[in-house]
């Protein structure tokens, strides 16, 4: 996760050298854990930080308050960016993805704008169980925002076969990678790896084995079948930066176990372990043409 946030805030960073106003669109925000880091750079920025605007999107909560966590996070992302001194603007959204309209994203004419999505594509749902796909829906809102990059990380899974026996399988290969990772790297009584895999694994699991048609939410695509998607809705695949991919290697090679894997291919970033590839990278542009 550390790989994939150095990833997109470098990208983000890099493009905003020069800008006065940056807007970054986060489908998928959450509790906003990735943007603390990038504030703490952009307050540092010679010249000083560009006024930055955030719009976090995620899917409504149950109950009175669908808005009330995605709220949250832009009082929180507010309070450091108060400590920083970086000005800041929110506006948070919560509502299914694919119903989002253009102008309800607040985009000016004079701002740098990326949009940024870590992981959450594969909770969208596809072409088999929706006749108007909504992944296509949003990779069409995005292309129409005509955004200065857009930064996609996907989990890389074939685990999304609508026959069960395949998906089983499948599944079964990509969560053994995990829980062998955990196995070789932390004690099996650790209490944060106990938590991780009953949350996060626990129930992505539960959900892609015990569920069908629309309750089946964890929907993946391998990165070669985003390639085609994302190509096809007319998306421009920009090359890897050369020296974020050392700075990143050197990291792997000197703080992690030998069998992580960071590799490249197509202009993804790869990472796996023990070579089974588990998530993805690479960053797009709305193609001229």
């Amino acid at each position: 996760m550390k790989a994939v946030i150095v990833f997109a805030n470098h990208t983000i960073s890099k493009l905003a050298e020069k800008a006065e106003t940056l807007h970054i669109i986060d489908f998928g925000i959450l509790y906003g854990f990735q943007w603390p880091a990038l504030i703490h750079c952009l307050s540092r920025r010679a010249g000083g930080p560009p006024k930055l605007r955030i719009t976090g999107i995620e899917l409504p909560q149950s109950g009175f308050r669908p808005e009330e966590r995605v709220q949250e996070t832009g009082h929180r992302l507010a309070k450091y960016c108060e400590r920083y001194n970086v000005p800041f603007e929110y506006n948070g959204i919560a509502k299914k993805w694919e119903t989002i309209q253009y102008e309800e994203l607040k985009v000016k004419r004079d701002e740098v704008l990326a949009v940024n999505s870590l992981f959450r594509f594969s909770n969208l749902l596809d072409e088999t169980v929706a006749v108007n796909s909504p992944r296509d829906a949003v990779l069409n809102l995005i292309r129409g925002l005509n955004p200065d990059i857009c930064i996609l990380s996907v989990g890389n899974g074939s685990y999304n076969a609508p026959f069960f026996v395949t998906r089983f399988r499948e599944a079964l290969f990509h969560f053994s990678a995990f829980f062998d990772m955990c196995d070789t790297n932390l004690p099996r009584e650790d209490p944060t790896r106990l938590m991780f895999e009953e949350e996060f694994l626990g129930r992505e699991i539960v959900n892609t084995v015990a569920c069908e048609g629309s309750e089946r939410v964890v929907r993946p695509e391998t990165y070669k079948q985003w390639q085609v998607r994302n190509t096809r809705a007319g998306f421009k695949q920009l090359p890897l930066d050369r020296e974020l991919m050392n700075k990143i290697r050197s990291k792997v090679k000197l703080g992690y176990h030998r069998d992580f894997v960071v590799d490249e291919d197509g202009n993804w970033m790869l990472q796996g372990w023990k070579g089974r590839i588990i998530y993805s990278s690479s960053c797009w542009v709305p193609s001229r043409s």
